[in-house]
């Protein structure tokens, strides 16, 4: 009886945490799913994949469909033996996106009852953390592997707390579920903040414990992260093994090439350029948006409403109230450093109030842990803004460099902010009513003072933003839009102030009832955590709501095909597609086979032949294309050797227009010499001069014992045809009286594809750049590629005996626990730092 009455308080905490989540997104109640423009690009991109497993039953690895031809690592494969998958799924078992929300609150719940709190204020405490407006809207623009991996962070802090206070093996398990959950999320910027923010902590207790000579604790903690840490990676293995074996051949590897596509000296040695880095990076001022939502005008599309100067502004222009009302749903107010934001990242005016409760009224010193934590996260978020510490980091820091939009580190910082104001709420209740007082009216002076601070300097700023020059063409036959768009920002930047204000003083207020005796402690708790969540669903609403919802076919299927894409579609030929405009987008690959897609790792050697070659070139005679011919890809004659046979090109009414390039080479085709380089720059340069259909051109460098002979003996009647294709398959036939060497419009990745002649295992190499070539013998050769990646079996493997290792590990720590016998357990009272 007396373990239910324990465990009965958790049981309503989780029930609640569901009940939130599924009122927060109802819709899904309805049959409905959320719209995510994210997720509506990975659809067209994995099309191919899922309805190849769906005819199956197997996992393809490999896609044709996009970028040439790519592995299918970052897009959801599935691998054998991964069953801490099977494990997540079990936990978000809720519709989607609810599951996302519903793990935010869970995971968070453990962390702050891991640092002792009662189940009310822990309660408060998630749905503070979970209805955080930044974790809030990634789930309504599909940002879900994000989402996936902030929800197991708290998860893992617990359980790393749980060592240090030396309960070995509870906390030792967590660490290692927690962990490997957070690595199947897969989406390492994120795993890597968060390791940041353990090194933070990690520092923290190593001290401590050094300063009172407790080496042998300090050596226990080490075995036990060690253990948990290797099973987490091994249950994970195969997708971090693919995924660091595919990442050099992505844009996150280093480029061999020594020049920029226009020319310059390429002097970075980093994985990606300095700006593409930094390119998303919080203003100093603009940090401010944590404790005043709309301070820098929210997004790029606040729905401002009838009580607003914008609506007023375009009434005044004789505007019908209908059309004034539709007119400003959606208003670029955002001024910030940012090309575009979606929203704020507000955690809240009250959780500020309460974090600086904690640093006057919290006496363990574990809260600096956090604070450091947070003003780490904070310093780095601001990118560009603050280049001491980022280009430390970018240029110092092991795989800094491979992550942009720095500022999304500020998850980490949305995380140690809520708990240090629950460490400050829970302080508050357990101290002398005298030292409440004082530590309230100081706390609520600092929060107050800071917004009258801000109400003080608004003067300074000129609430211009970066695009109001283009607002300003957009809207040029509207007199006086910028000055009313300015209007409407100051009138923002006021108005939430006061807002955030109120919020402080409501806190505060209530805090004061309980000290003055008004209500119990309880209610107390109730007001405040209300006040919290009322405070954040209301920003949140604004953003994410149930105009996001669609029906579930939509979103299944969320591309209709135009004329344009009927038009390609009755060619059955094997060929590829070129979307000019739209070349970095899911939705031509939801169709065809496309050169272009939607990835944030796609193939760097790809990426760059559109770059320094492809655009360049095209960019220039768009305009004066005869869209009956194809005769401009003599101008960009790349196009050939990748199979392009169509080009969706602009048109001003009728979206994209088709255009057939009748110089496509085809899935394959004999060359009659070949031309060896020196280094990649040189191949590049020579395939702006070259005719791919009789020269292939090589680095010798890396490819020089592949290529015996240079030239080879013309035959007009040699034929080389595609019989048979699959993502993970391709068969070709050949018929050549004499040695040839054949060029396939087909990717070159060595980490996977074998190559077959006539069912004999046989050489292949690079040429021209990214495509695959090798040598064939005279005669009629049956050929063939498989995609039989090795580390796929490797990884499996591992995860297969780290899985049972982990499996061991929880049978046996559940048997100590129960039986209290662990030889690890302390002895007698035990003190650890706080």
């Amino acid at each position: 009886m007396k373990n239910i009455n324990r465990i009965y308080p958790h049981l309503l905490a989780i029930i609640g945490f569901i009940a939130v989540s599924l009122i927060y997104f109802y819709p899904v109640l309805q049959g409905k799913k959320i719209y995510q423009s994210d997720i509506v690009q990975y659809t067209g991109m994995a099309k191919e994949q899922n309805d190849f497993r769906k005819l199956t039953g197997e996992e393809p690895y490999w896609t044709n469909s996009a970028f040439g031809g790519m592995p299918t690592y970052q897009m959801g494969a599935n691998y054998p033996h991964n069953y801490i998958k099977q494990l997540d799924s079990a936990i978000r078992f809720l519709p989607r996106p609810a599951d996302y929300m519903f793990v935010y609150f869970l995971g968070f719940y453990i962390l702050l009852c891991t640092l002792k709190m009662n189940p009310l204020k822990a309660f408060f405490g998630a749905l503070a953390f979970g209805l955080s407006t930044y974790l809030v809207i990634i789930l309504g623009v599909g940002h879900n592997a994000k989402a996936h991996a902030i929800a197991y962070m708290p998860m893992v802090v617990a359980g790393v707390l749980l060592v240090f206070r030396r309960e070995y093996i509870i906390g030792g398990l967590l660490t290692m579920l927690a962990a490997a959950l957070e690595i199947n999320a897969n989406h390492f910027q994120m795993t890597y903040y968060l390791l940041l923010l353990l090194l933070v902590i990690y520092i923290y207790y190593p001290v401590h414990v050094i300063k009172s000579k407790e080496y042998k604790h300090l050596g226990i903690s080490a075995a036990v992260f060690a253990v948990a840490g290797l099973l987490a990676l091994g249950a994970n293995a195969t997708n971090l093994m693919a995924t660091s074996e595919y990442a050099n051949a992505s844009i996150r590897g280093k480029s061999e090439l020594t020049t920029n596509p226009d020319g310059s000296k390429n002097t970075t040695d980093s994985s990606m350029e300095y700006d593409y880095i930094t390119e998303y990076s919080y203003g100093k001022a603009e940090s401010f948006n944590l404790i005043a939502p709309r301070l820098f005008g929210g997004g790029n599309g606040e729905d401002l409403g009838k009580d607003s100067h914008m609506y007023e502004y375009v009434l005044g222009l004789g505007a019908e109230p209908v059309q004034a009302e539709q007119f400003v749903q959606s208003m670029p107010t955002y001024w910030g450093e940012q090309p575009i934001v979606e929203a704020p990242a507000y955690i809240g005016a009250i959780i500020f109030f309460l974090a600086i409760l904690c640093l006057v009224i919290d006496n363990r010193k574990l809260k600096y842990a956090f604070l450091a934590g947070a003003v780490v996260s904070l310093l780095l978020s601001w990118g560009k803004n603050f280049p001491v510490l980022t280009d430390f980091f970018i240029y110092n820091i092991p795989f800094y460099d491979k992550f942009r939009a720095v500022s999304s580190i500020q998850v980490i910082l949305e995380l140690c902010m809520p708990v240090l104001a629950f460490m400050g709420l829970q302080a508050f209740f357990k101290t002398e009513k005298a030292q409440q007082w004082k530590a309230l009216w100081i706390s609520a002076a600092i929060a107050m003072g800071t917004i009258v601070f801000l109400f003080l300097i608004k003067g300074q700023f000129s609430f211009s933003g970066l695009n109001d020059a283009r607002y300003d063409e957009m809207f040029g036959k509207m007199p006086g839009f910028i000055d009313a768009l300015i209007q409407q920002r100051k009138d923002m930047y006021s108005a939430d102030l006061m807002r955030s204000g109120i919020f402080i003083l409501l806190a505060a207020a209530g805090l004061w009832l309980y000290i003055k005796g008004k209500i119990s402690n309880t209610i107390a708790v109730v007001v405040v955590g209300l006040l919290i969540v009322s405070d954040l669903f209301f920003i949140d609403r604004n953003y994410v709501n149930k105009e996001n919802f669609k029906s579930a076919s939509q979103v299944d299927a969320p591309f209709d095909p135009t004329p344009a894409d009927e038009y390609i579609l009755r060619d059955t030929t094997n060929y590829r597609v070129y979307s000019f405009q739209g070349r970095l987008q899911g939705r031509t690959s939801y169709f065809h086979k496309a050169v272009g897609g939607y990835s944030a790792v796609r193939p760097r050697r790809f990426e760059q032949l559109f770059n320094y070659i492809v655009e360049p070139g095209i960019s220039n005679i768009v305009g004066s294309i005869d869209q009956q011919s194809m005769a401009f890809s003599r101008r960009v004659p790349v196009l050939d050797m990748l199979n392009v046979k169509y080009v969706l090109l602009p048109a001003n009414e009728e979206g994209e227009v088709p255009v057939a390039n009748p110089f496509a080479n085809g899935p394959a085709w004999f060359v009659s010499s070949v031309k060896a380089v020196d280094n990649a720059d040189g191949v590049l340069q020579s395939l702006k001069q070259i005719n791919s259909r009789v020269v292939a051109v090589i680095n010798k460098t890396q490819f020089a014992d592949a290529v015996k002979k240079t030239t080879f003996a013309a035959d007009s009647t040699a034929t080389i045809k595609l019989v048979s294709e699959k993502p993970n398959y391709l068969k070709y036939s050949t018929n050549n009286t004499n040695e040839g060497l054949a060029v396939f419009s087909e990717m070159y990745y060595a980490d996977g594809w074998n190559a077959f002649i006539d069912g004999k295992p046989a050489p292949h190499f690079r040429a021209d750049y990214v495509l695959r070539a090798m040598n064939v013998p005279a005669g009629k050769h049956s050929i063939e590629f498989k995609f039989e990646p090795q580390v796929v079996q490797t990884g499996s493997r591992i995860a297969l005996f780290s899985f049972i290792g982990m499996l061991l590990l929880l049978a046996g720590g559940i048997y100590l626990e129960t039986r209290k016998h662990s030889p690890l357990a302390p002895k007698g009272e035990v003190k650890y730092p706080e």
